[in-house]
């Protein structure tokens, strides 16, 4: 049979309903009068099932080694056992910390620095000036280190400006698919530990993010915004250049941040408010659109009346 778990009080329908062979929960679920016969109880079950998982399905161990068809350039180095996928291209004087798994078609460019345990996924690109620390994962065709979106205007039109700047990701980040984090122009770009970003996100450049950050699918951070620890940016969120989001800042769905935000607080809306406000202003349309209604269907009955 499966395994599963009960989060909280908020799935106990599903779980009252569930068919599972086991079912992790915590004490004060343990006696619920229906659901699953066999109960194991912990602490934390969303934790718990960290642990169940890998145990009974353990990953594929990886094939060490470099795929003849790889393109190793002059210099680059490694340490210990590593794996290189076919097609894959390391650039001059690339290194690679022990254990690293390098997918087939991935590109590192010259000098590109990668951390011990890094798991770069099928035609991902790390430019020149990239540096991944420890236990990084990019999954399949993430872009990180290219030039930003910057240009000096004049007669003769948009000339680009050369990024001479770093992209920076600390230890335990991991990227998504499609997701393009750019160099710095002059300073970092720099994606602070154990910050996880979702599939197709944009991060320009010189954006400084703190740790331990959630940033999910769809989102666009501009020029050097800071992040502050701890910052959850739902899907689709844009936040303006040159803004800063304080320690623990979390902003909803499709929200549009134009100004900072202080530490802790909850954001919505576009232009973004408080969570509470815009809630409120969203109720307040929805009550506007119905006496809108109503008076209408009034006038209309006058109508037929006349």
């Amino acid at each position: 049979g499966t395994v599963s778990f009960l989060s909280g009080p908020r799935y106990l329908g599903t779980f009252q309903q569930s068919k599972a062979g086991a079912v992790l929960l915590r004490a004060e679920h343990a006696d619920e009068p229906a659901g699953p016969v066999t109960r194991i109880i912990v602490d934390d079950p969303a934790q718990a099932i960290l642990q169940v998982v890998p145990a009974l399905f353990p990953e594929r161990p990886p094939s060490w080694g470099v795929d003849p068809t790889a393109c190793i350039g002059a210099g680059a180095t490694w340490q210990g056992e590593v794996s290189i996928g076919a097609h894959a291209v390391l650039g001059k004087d690339v290194s690679l910390g022990a254990r690293c798994r390098i997918g087939p078609g991935v590109v590192l460019g010259d000098g590109v620095i990668v951390g011990d345990d890094c798991d770069i996924g099928a035609n991902s690109v790390c430019h020149e000036g990239t540096r991944l620390g420890n236990r990084v994962r990019l999954k399949a065709l993430a872009v990180i280190g290219g030039d930003g979106f910057g240009f000096a205007s004049g007669p003769d039109g948009h000339r680009a400006i050369r990024h001479v700047g770093g992209c920076i990701l600390e230890d335990d980040v991991q990227v998504g698919s499609h997701s393009a984090i750019d160099r710095g122009s002059l300073d970092d770009t720099v994606i602070g530990a154990g910050t996880k970003i979702d599939n197709q996100v944009h991060i320009a450049h010189n954006v400084r993010t703190g740790r331990g950050c959630l940033i999910v699918a769809g989102v666009g951070v501009a020029g050097s915004v800071r992040l502050g620890d701890g910052v959850i940016l739902a899907g689709q969120v844009g936040v303006v250049g040159h803004v800063t989001l304080g320690d623990g800042a979390r902003v909803s769905a499709q929200s549009g941040i134009g100004q900072d935000v202080p530490a802790g607080a909850d954001m919505g809306g576009s232009p973004a408010r408080r969570q509470r406000d815009y809630l409120r202003a969203q109720s307040a349309l929805y009550r506007v659109a119905k006496i809108i209604n109503q008076l209408e269907d009034l006038v209309s009955k006058r109508g037929d009346r006349g």
